[in-house]
């Protein structure tokens, strides 16, 4: 069995689907941020500062383990409609473990997961 070296990732600040690229079918892992809807609702009641940082927290332990899994991986692209991937860029980007992994970030909007795999598949097989 031969490793995989390639990773897409679509994502937005909730949920993000992983596709490892190889000439197998495409199999997708989903990693979804624990700060939902309604724990946004309950945070406000209580306080908009304690919100943002309970928000601040949750984010940072989503890319935390984003980067556990992208660590593994040679070359990853991330893509999605929001900002969150340049937030990721720049947190993997200030970590020196990091730094043999090419990563590129693309703007796309929202996709099918047939869509994402579409994606993935044509992005690496530039290579």
């Amino acid at each position: 069995m031969t490793k995989v070296k390639y990773l897409g990732i679509w994502m937005d600040h909730s949920t993000a689907y992983l596709m490892g690229f190889s000439t197998n079918p495409i199999e997708t892992k989903i990693i979804k941020s624990n700060f939902s809807h309604e724990e946004k609702e309950l945070s406000m009641t209580k306080g908009e500062n304690r919100m943002h940082n309970k928000e601040q927290q949750q984010q940072a332990a989503y890319y935390k383990e984003l980067g556990e899994a992208i660590i593994n991986y040679e070359e990853v692209v991330l893509f999605g409609p929001t900002d969150a991937k340049v937030e990721l860029l720049n947190i993997l980007k200030a970590n020196h473990h990091f730094d043999k992994i090419k990563i590129e970030v693309k703007q796309t909007d929202k996709m099918t997961e047939n869509q994402q795999h579409a994606f993935v598949r044509e992005y690496f097989s530039k290579h």
